[in-house]
């Protein structure tokens, strides 16, 4: 099977995976002979918040990606849009897809059981991806969909956290 992608795709995909392995790597190595790292009960609670951090990422994930297949018309890479989603998430928050991914980094540090990884390294990431979606999404979606999209930017926020957005973003189907 062979997978069309865009190449800025490839990139961004190469370094979320970067950053999540060179985040563990860092961080296992910094706490493996701390104190808290070495407690059997803070890995049970970490491990079950990370686990549930991340089912909500890939949830919010897998129902931004629902909504935004609606954006593709014809043969055009996977992962890619040619025509302008608003409807559903995507008429609550800009982004509901990556918002939800941001969670990843914490979910990944909490399951690793990494206090290095969770109060230092995983909000860096975090805010990296944040930084990734306004450097490179917010641009693309600008250069291709032009006022009709700055038009959108003008009506719907980034990222919402009102309690009905919250509730579709993380809704399990």
């Amino acid at each position: 099977m062979k997978i069309h992608t865009s190449l800025s795709v490839v990139i961004r995909l190469f370094l979320w995976l970067v950053m999540m392995i060179g985040g563990a790597i860092y961080s296992l190595a910094k706490d493996w002979n701390a104190v808290l790292f070495n407690s059997a009960w803070f890995h049970l609670l970490s491990a079950g918040t990370g686990g549930i951090l991340l089912m909500l990422a890939f949830r919010a994930a897998a129902n931004g990606g629902r909504e935004l297949s609606k954006g593709r018309v014809g043969d055009i890479p996977r992962m890619e849009t040619n025509r302008l989603v608003t409807t559903g998430l995507y008429s609550c928050m800009r982004h509901p897809m990556l918002f939800g991914l941001t969670l990843l980094p914490l979910g990944w540090a909490f399951l690793l059981g990494s206090p290095t990884f969770m109060t230092l390294v995983a909000p860096l990431e975090m805010l990296f991806i944040v930084l990734m979606v306004i450097i490179f999404e917010e641009r693309e979606a600008d250069s291709k969909f032009g006022e009709a999209y700055e038009t959108y930017r003008q009506q719907v926020p980034m990222v919402s956290f009102q309690w009905h957005c919250l509730k579709r973003l993380f809704k399990k189907r």
